[in-house]
């Protein structure tokens, strides 16, 4: 019975996946997902999903975030040290201030408050926060209102500020960095399946030390070193969309009709996030314009909340055609989810909540 419910679940998580992607929604296949299968439990019961799914998921999706960085960008990161740790400092500071404000001003326990505000993938944060005991379906709700704020708000508002600002003022920063990144070439099956074996491996050890997210930072730790020491690493991304549905199902599978009713609690929870990344996109853009030489535009699309494959075509879009700015979103991506997890789980262990 248990494998037709598997069955069922998996094939009603896709349809709406594929639905909320076709619509464009930002984190649309896990979004979709999340939706499909919620309604599905929440009206019949009749979901299943085994609960090794978020082992796997997190073990795909930190060998995807491994496989982003490129040689390249590595040669690149000692001219972008000083925008990078501003940057990251920005965001940690953002997201302890918000995330505690959220637990004080709402129902939302510490960890999903801190959770629900990291700077991280809208698929793999919500996983990693249910490992973390956080409550999942609330944390994947307010990711995608930050992705929803990088993708479709904030490049907008970027713009229009900066038009304003160079009708007022002559805009006299450096021209763009506009050399390409030189991509690995290394997409054989032998490469993804070496890669899989060796994200697995990474992976179980990572659960078996009992380090938070271990079974995610491990994968991302291990495949960084195949593929920037040996060249060698490689996820399709029609694996990483497999992952995202996955998610989404898992997730959509723990929600209940209580979980829905408590959606209301959210609403200020979502307006201290936007409020909070506004102000970090502009004091912290403005920071690193005026210290690092980078242009008002290319300053703040750093410090926007999106993607790195989204903000390679944000920028693109925008005019902005500096690869700094992809490369230290490729960097958020490895730092943020490598590390901010671990320094949450002591900030709860410390509070004591």
């Amino acid at each position: 019975m248990n494998l037709f419910y598997l069955f069922l679940t998996l094939a009603i998580g896709s349809f709406f996946g594929l639905a909320a992607a076709k619509m464009k929604i930002p984190g649309g296949l896990m979004v979709g997902a999340i939706v499909g299968v919620a309604t599905l439990n929440i009206f019949f019961g009749s979901t299943y999903v085994p609960s090794q799914t978020k082992l796997f998921v997190q073990i795909i999706a930190g060998a995807f975030i491994g496989c982003i960085m490129e040689k390249s960008d590595v040669k690149r990161i000692p001219a972008i040290v000083k925008p990078t740790v501003i940057m990251i400092l920005g965001f940690f500071v953002l997201n302890l201030f918000a995330g505690l404000l959220i637990h004080m001003v709402s129902p939302l326990d510490l960890v999903t408050s801190l959770m629900s505000v990291v700077p991280g993938g809208i698929s793999d944060t919500p996983i990693i926060a249910a490992g973390m005991g956080a409550d999942a379906p609330k944390v994947a709700v307010m990711q995608m209102a930050r992705q929803i704020l990088g993708i479709g708000i904030f490049p907008v508002l970027i713009l229009a500020y900066d038009n304003r600002k160079k009708a007022t003022q002559k805009d006299g920063e450096r021209e763009a960095n506009t050399e390409k990144r030189k991509k690995s070439k290394t997409k054989s099956w032998q490469s993804f399946i070496c890669t899989i074996i060796i994200a697995t491996i990474a992976g179980i050890i990572g659960k078996m030390t009992g380090i938070p997210a271990g079974s995610f930072v491990f994968p991302i730790i291990a495949v960084l070193i195949l593929k920037l020491v040996f060249d060698f690493a490689y996820i399709p991304r029609w694996a990483k969309k497999c992952a995202q549905v996955l998610s989404g199902c898992y997730l959509g599978s723990i929600i209940v009709l209580r979980d829905v009713l408590e959606l209301r609690y959210l609403l200020i929870p979502l307006i201290i996030i936007v409020l909070a990344y506004m102000a970090n996109c502009l004091f912290t853009g403005m920071i690193i314009r005026k210290t690092c030489g980078f242009t008002r535009k290319e300053s703040m699309l750093i410090t926007t909340p999106a993607g790195a494959s989204d903000m390679a075509l944000i920028s693109a879009d925008m005019g902005v055609e500096n690869t700094d700015v992809i490369i230290m979103q490729v960097l958020r991506a490895v730092i943020v989810m490598t590390f901010f997890p671990q320094i949450i789980n002591l900030i709860v262990y410390l509070i004591g909540k």
